[in-house]
């Protein structure tokens, strides 16, 4: 068994606590506007490494010591696409004392996606709008499985960091953004939410793969916008 596997960051600072090592799993069924990395969307190619879940341990524990307080998070694209390959991985992740955290979409919600929990310490769970008419058109998929995995992560006592994009024209209006905040309050297992401000960094991807970049008339986020967002979710007792 092997993982398509896009590329590899070894001093990771914003996927979760600590240090971490990061892996970017190749392939994902979102489409979303804003997406960074439209680079790791085709599961058929594009994957720079294909390793085994030995193999990429064995990369892995060559920098355990920088991430000893860290960790490995697996990212993409969405990993939950190789979920046997992830269920492996980070099994031996757990049997060698390395803290595991998946960034996921939670789009896919089969028994063998779930099966990944079992071997997980902290999911990452990237809900793009609560609005489930809204989601379809950022994301070209349903939101329904999303709120599934948030409740299966719950049942399970798995602790979650929501993530939320803030798009101004999209998802920068404070009815949405209280909505979310008043459905995530709800759930023990949330430990706090990461807002993240819409940038346009990842637009020249678009250009170089030929792929039209939707958003290309939104502008940044603003750092008002971006604090009102907090205190949306600050009041809703969410650490932000």
């Amino acid at each position: 068994m092997e993982g398509k596997i896009h590329s590899l960051e070894s001093f990771g600072t914003v996927d979760g606590p600590g240090i971490r090592f990061v892996v970017f799993m190749q392939g994902c069924p979102l489409r979303c506007l804003y997406c960074h990395n439209p680079d790791t969307w085709d599961s058929r190619g594009g994957a720079k490494y294909q390793l085994s879940p030995e193999e990429l341990l064995a990369e892995v524990l060559r920098y355990k010591n920088f991430i000893a307080k860290g960790g490995v998070t697996v990212t993409g694209g969405e990993p939950l696409l190789q979920a046997e390959f992830l269920t492996a991985f980070f099994r031996l992740c757990r049997e060698a004392g390395i803290h595991t955290a998946l960034d996921t979409s939670g789009y896919i919600c089969t028994p063998k996606a779930l099966e990944v929990l079992d071997y997980v310490d902290l999911v990452l769970l990237d809900i793009k709008t609560i609005d489930p008419e809204l989601h379809p058109r950022l994301t070209a998929v349903k939101l329904d499985n999303t709120l599934r995995f948030l409740d299966e992560l719950e049942k399970r006592g798995v602790p979650v960091w929501i993530r939320h994009v803030i798009v101004p024209g999209l998802t920068d209006n404070d009815d949405a953004l209280n909505k979310l905040a008043e459905y995530i309050s709800r759930y023990k297992m949330v430990q706090k939410a990461e807002l993240l401000p819409y940038h346009t960094m990842g637009a020249y991807k678009y250009e170089a793969q030929g792929i039209e970049y939707k958003l290309k008339d939104v502008e940044p986020l603003s750092a008002e916008r971006l604090a009102n967002a907090k205190e949306i979710f600050k009041k809703q007792g969410i650490t932000v």
